[in-house]
């Protein structure tokens, strides 16, 4: 399997200073400040980010488990809420996945996305999150 790579940089201190993020891939390189990840301003900030990894890596494991029951999903369309609370910490993540899946019905669709949720390596990767919430809306 593929070693995947990204990096950081900070400098100054934690309400003055600032930094970027950068994907190893060169695709993506962003701004992040105390004020982007505690407040609302302009720049990314890692929760941002596990957000974008965890519905991306949701939506394919989703497709993976699907399609390996012969179904073929036309579309999948996750968002993820990183919710950072005291401490800090991630305290919860909300996903929200959309699916059109010709043929299947809605129940079986239900267990295909708690399989999902279940066996995505990004959701292993935060079992430490006390609490991710799946909201799975077959179209």
């Amino acid at each position: 399997m593929a070693l995947r790579h990204s990096e950081a940089t900070w400098k100054g201190t934690l309400r003055e200073g600032s930094g970027t993020m950068k994907l190893g891939s060169g695709y993506f390189e962003g701004p992040f400040t105390f004020a982007s990840r505690f407040e609302e301003a302009k720049g990314t900030n890692p929760e941002e980010l596990i957000g974008a990894a965890h519905a991306g890596c949701f939506s394919m494991f989703l497709s993976a488990l699907l399609s390996g029951k012969e179904y073929k999903p036309t579309s999948i369309h996750t968002t993820a809420k990183v919710h950072l609370s005291a401490g800090p910490t991630i305290s919860k993540i909300e996903l929200h996945c959309e699916a059109a899946v010709p043929g299947l019905d809605d129940a079986g669709f239900q267990e295909f996305a708690l399989q999902a949720k279940a066996g995505c390596p990004v959701s292993k990767a935060l079992a430490a999150v006390p609490e991710i919430v799946l909201v799975a809306v077959l179209i």
